[in-house]
Parts: C-alpha cells; sequence; structure tokens
C-alpha cells in the first residue's frame, strides 16, 4: 500500500521534534532544534520514504525513517554553516542562527548536527551499513566541494556553463541523488535500480536549480517569497549571467560591464537594464531549454527502474508538483 506524501510529512516532522539531540549546554542544542523548526518542503527525507515505498508495501520502520531523518539533519547543517559563509541575516524569514545566537555558536552546533546525522544513519541494517556509510561520505564531500567551488567563482571574473553546472551538480544535486538511492538501499533494491534513482535525483537537482535561477528573476513577486532580482543585484554568477556574458557583444556587452561594476545603484534600475539584455539575447528561454533538458534526462532515468508505472507513480507527481511551482 503505497501512502500519500503528506503522511509522510508529517511522520518526519514529528520525528524531528521528538528527537533528542542534547540538552545541555543550552546554546549548544537550542540552535539545532531551532533551525530544524524553521519547516521547509522536507524534500530529501521524502525522496527516501518514496524511493523505499518504490520496491516494498510496509510502511518505513526505524530502519528507514530514522536514516531519512539523518539525510534532513545533514542538510540543514550545511544551511547553517553556509548561512555563515554567506553573512546572510534570514533563513525562512526568521534570523540565521548566527545572528539570533553567534557565529561561534553557529559552527559548533553545525558540528553536532553532522555528528547526530552521522549517529542516526547507524539504524541502517548491518548488512546494508557499510554501502550507506561509502555513499554518504562521498555524498558529503562533493557537497562541501560544491560549496568551495561556489565561494571560489564569486572572486572570478568569468565562469564557464560547465564549471556551473559541475558546481550546482555537487552543492545541490549530489545530496537528492543519495537520498533517492539510500530509499532504493534500505529496500533491497538492486545496485542498477540503486544507480538509475541516483541518477534521477542528480538530473532533477540540477533542474531545480535551474528554475531557481530562473524564478530568481522571472517569478511573479508576489508568489515567489523573496525579492525577485536578487540575484541580479548581487551580480550572482547564475546561469543567466553566465549565458548572458557568454553571449552579449557591443551594447549589450557595455551595458552588462556598466552594471556590474557599479557599487551605487538603485535596485529596481539594475534589475530592469539586466533584464532588457537577458531579453534581447533570448537567456529566459535558453534556461528553460537547459532546465527542461535537466527533467527529462532525470524522467528518463526514472523509466528504466525494473518496477511498474503505477508503483513510479508517486514519486512521478511529487517531482512533477515541483517542477510546476511558481513558473
Amino acid at each position: 500500500m503505497q501512502l500519500p506524501v503528506s503522511h509522510y510529512r508529517q511522520k518526519i516532522n514529528q520525528r524531528l521534534a521528538e528527537y533528542n539531540f542534547g540538552e545541555s549546554p543550552s546554546e549548544l542544542y537550542d540552535p539545532i532544534r531551532y533551525i530544524l523548526s524553521l519547516g521547509g518542503k522536507r524534500l530529501r527525507p521524502l525522496l527516501v520514504l518514496l524511493a523505499y515505498q518504490l520496491f516494498r508495501d510496509d510502511e518505513p520502520s526505524d530502519e528507514v525513517l530514522v536514516p531519512a531523518l539523518a539525510v534532513e539533519v545533514f542538510h540543514n547543517f550545511t544551511l547553517m554553516h553556509d548561512d555563515i559563509m554567506d553573512q546572510a541575516p534570514l533563513r525562512r524569514g526568521k534570523p540565521t542562527v548566527h545572528t539570533k545566537w553567534n557565529p561561534n555558536v553557529a559552527i559548533l552546533s553545525g558540528d553536532v548536527m553532522l555528528v547526530r546525522a552521522y549517529e542516526m544513519l547507524l539504524q541502517v541494517p548491518s548488512q546494508s551499513l557499510a554501502t550507506v556509510m561509502q555513499a554518504f561520505n562521498q555524498c558529503a564531500a562533493e557537497v562541501c566541494e560544491g560549496q568551495q567551488w561556489d565561494m571560489n567563482y564569486e572572486s572570478v571574473e568569468r565562469v564557464s556553463e560547465a564549471e556551473y553546472l559541475a558546481m550546482i551538480r555537487q552543492k545541490t544535486a549530489v545530496l537528492l541523488g543519495f537520498s533517492l538511492r539510500l530509499g532504493a538501499i534500505l529496500a533491497g533494491a538492486s545496485e542498477k535500480d540503486q544507480q538509475q534513482l541516483n541518477e534521477f535525483g542528480e538530473k532533477i537537482g540540477v533542474g531545480f536549480q535551474l528554475m531557481d535561477d530562473w524564478l530568481d528573476v522571472y517569478a511573479d513577486q508576489s508568489k515567489f517569497g523573496k525579492q525577485v532580482g536578487g540575484d541580479i543585484i548581487s551580480n550572482k554568477k547564475t546561469f543567466l549571467l553566465i549565458k548572458a556574458l557568454e553571449q552579449a557583444r557591443g551594447d549589450e556587452a557595455t551595458t552588462l560591464a556598466d552594471w556590474l561594476g557599479q557599487e551605487i545603484f538603485k535596485n529596481e534600475h539594475k534589475v530592469k537594464a539586466v533584464k532588457d539584455v537577458y531579453h534581447k539575447l533570448n537567456i529566459s528561454e535558453q534556461t528553460q531549454a537547459k532546465m527542461n533538458g535537466y527533467f527529462s534526462q532525470g524522467f528518463k532515468a526514472l523509466d528504466t527502474l525494473s518496477v511498474s508505472e503505477e508503483r513510479k507513480s508517486a514519486l512521478r507527481q511529487f517531482t512533477e508538483q515541483l517542477m510546476k511551482r511558481e513558473r
């Protein structure tokens, strides 16, 4: 029997709220409970459970649910540390941990979250533990590599399309791939099915990041949840800016260079000017084509799984809903 996503999300939130991360000193553990209480889609643990559900009819036991929580705890650990690096004041509309407490507290609390994530993964049955830990270690290292590349690219003038796509695969997509592979491992799926689910997760993960890049420029402000044009204002090297810099000539190149070099400006003027360049170069269409290409590759990997289309329906529908957000 396949259970609805809402059932799994409720169970994930309940178990996260109940989990004993530690009590004293409170300055160490309160930030963990705080960042996990800020919500979020719980995308990664949901993918673990949806992947498990592809191959099994039983409701996931703690040997599946607790490792799924580990992925969410690890994800939030990376967010806590990323916020320090980015000097971000807000996370999901609330003060970040390093703002509410201080950076040293955020570093230590994040470290404990990583330790607890490993502790949660120890719930994996012994016959699968080595496989899971090896896959998780590779994934975790790649996430850190992706973050470092992202920071490196802030201080270089040009980043190629290939470099950017490789960076977002590591920083964002590999954890989605691991989440799906983890669910498949725990369900006893074949190595081929594990790899195809990992491929599905990585391809849609890159597609989702390209969607985020596109939405930052073209989303409806009333529905987006953050400032439209924020990436333009901060000169963030998104896929759109990279393609524009690659293709701009003449007046368009001059306009981009002028706005990228200005330190004092009105936000709305800069956003309009850069969007005008994007329009002339068909950057929106190119970004959507690249994004949809990754989604298509992902679904091709899902199509090859050795389970019926009926069993794939929940994961497919969940992914398609995410693809439709405010587009």
